[in-house]
């Protein structure tokens, strides 16, 4: 049998069907992961000893002051140590870019939080949505503060008393303050399960991305 001009002989090779995408999208690698959960649980230990050093009823239930200031203050100096040996993985580093780095799209986001439009099309992100973005510059620099507030207090006989009366002032409401904003945090990743996935195991579903960071899709 002979095959007319023009036409696909019978041995022609059929064209493969286009390969799907996968399901899931890689989105933290494991040395992320390590940094977000030993910062975390440093984190959450300094916010634990403050509350049994400062709320009475907390610290008549624990006791032994003594030995709460020493962790609270040790697990504030360890504080920044998981964020430094992170720097050794490039994925880290690409995503501190990431979060150093707003575009057009993360003030459409911001306009569209200011006028409580949930709709995840008025929304557009990357990897890191314009609240996020906000929140780990925010808190970074928090840190950094509460470092150096609480080793002027550590410290006492390096510097006068007026600068450690002012540590103590910015020290205790700044804790405060990273208290209600950590419980903000934490309430949002208890709302977004696909986001405690993406934490827990390093990879999000396709169509969770898309949604809710079409842009970081795009980039890939």
């Amino acid at each position: 049998m002979t095959s007319t001009p023009g036409s696909a002989g019978p041995t022609a090779a059929a064209t493969p069907p286009p390969a799907e995408p996968p399901a899931r999208v890689r989105r933290f690698s494991r040395a992320e992961r390590w940094v977000h959960r030993a910062t975390a649980a440093l984190m959450l230990l300094c916010v634990v000893t403050a509350a049994a050093l400062y709320v009475p009823q907390i610290a008549e239930l624990v006791g032994r002051r003594h030995l709460v200031v020493t962790v609270h203050e040790w697990a504030g100096v360890l504080l920044p140590v998981p964020f430094l040996l992170g720097l050794a993985s490039p994925a880290f580093r690409a995503d501190l870019r990431r979060l150093n780095r707003f575009g057009p799209h993360d003030l459409t986001w911001l306009r569209a939080v200011r006028r409580r439009d949930h709709r995840l099309a008025s929304r557009p992100a990357g990897k890191f949505n314009a609240g996020q973005k906000l929140y780990a510059a925010w808190i970074a620099g928090a840190a950094l503060v509460m470092l150096g507030t609480g080793l002027l207090m550590w410290f006492t006989h390096l510097t006068p008393l007026v600068w450690r009366t002012s540590a103590t002032f910015v020290h205790d409401w700044l804790s405060l303050a990273v208290g209600i904003v950590l419980a903000g945090h934490i309430g949002m990743a208890l709302a977004d399960r696909e986001a405690r996935r993406g934490m827990r195991t390093g990879s999000v579903e396709r169509q969770w991305a898309h949604d809710h960071h079409s842009e970081w899709l795009q980039d890939e």
